[in-house]
């Protein structure tokens, strides 16, 4: 993506590494607090955290971020076990993406999400953040085996299939989530969407060119016929032929006459 790599060079100086690790941390950290602070004084510290509308109106912008480190679970082995996953996916998404992009997906997922949440009327945390990088490590890892619960091994990709299972079952039971749904894994759209459907489409192309080959083979026709000069692979079997992104055939003797001139 030219666009993406001109900011990455403009702006990745500014990136922070490490994002998705430093807010597991704090994830854990805020998981403690909530252990041993008094009821009331717990209250007042995740009212400060978290995503509210008429707070945001006042001025309070660091409610679009802070409303992440609200434990999901106070189950301490959960709350242990969700850090550790969140900075395993850090450090794969570091590896395979840079900080600039890891950064920018980040922001891209919490701001939505939090708009998602003010529509919605709806309390968020964390766990939106947990989806939307468990979907993109999966699809840059789909093969990479995780221990479950230190136990059983278990392919990436079948977790974020059960991710994707557990979001269907919620829009489902409540078909008013679905805007909250979509909006919380926008970032995960906008990023791998594009180069589903190109694939999709890629599929599609190879499939009508084999169902064309087969009725070729059934009428004994040319396989193969140049768009620009119309020959065949029957009329001359020496030809090299070649199918460009948009689908059209090109041989041999007119590819070197194209870059002739």
């Amino acid at each position: 993506m030219p666009l993406l790599d001109r900011f990455e060079s403009r702006f990745g100086r500014f990136a922070l590494p490490g994002l998705l690790q430093s807010i597991a941390v704090l994830q854990l950290l805020t998981f403690v607090l909530f252990l041993f602070l008094p009821p009331e004084a717990k209250g007042s510290y995740q009212g400060f955290l978290r995503l509210d509308g008429d707070a945001l109106m006042r001025g309070e912008v660091w409610r679009f971020f802070t409303y992440i480190f609200i434990p999901v679970s106070m189950n301490p082995f959960f709350a242990a076990m969700g850090a550790m996953f969140l900075m395993w996916i850090g450090r794969g998404l570091d590896e395979a993406w840079g900080p600039f992009r890891v950064n920018l997906y980040v922001l891209g997922g919490l701001i939505p999400q939090a708009i998602a949440g003010l529509l919605g009327g709806n309390e968020v945390n964390g766990m939106w953040l947990y989806y939307s990088t468990l979907f993109a490590m999966a699809c840059i890892y789909p093969n990479e085996e995780i221990l479950l619960f230190f136990i059983l091994p278990v392919k990436l990709k079948w977790i974020a299939w059960l991710g994707v299972a557990s979001l269907v079952l919620m829009v489902l039971n409540e078909p008013s989530a679905i805007v909250v749904v979509l909006l919380a894994q926008l970032n995960f759209l906008i990023a791998f969407g594009p180069g589903f459907l190109k694939g999709r489409v890629q599929i599609a192309k190879v499939t009508q060119r084999r169902q064309k080959y087969e009725q070729d083979q059934a009428t004994n026709g040319p396989f193969f016929r140049c768009t620009i000069c119309g020959k065949s692979d029957v009329d001359d079997p020496t030809l090299d032929f070649r199918v460009t992104e948009e689908g059209n055939e090109i041989c041999s003797e007119c590819r070197k006459a194209r870059v002739a001139s």
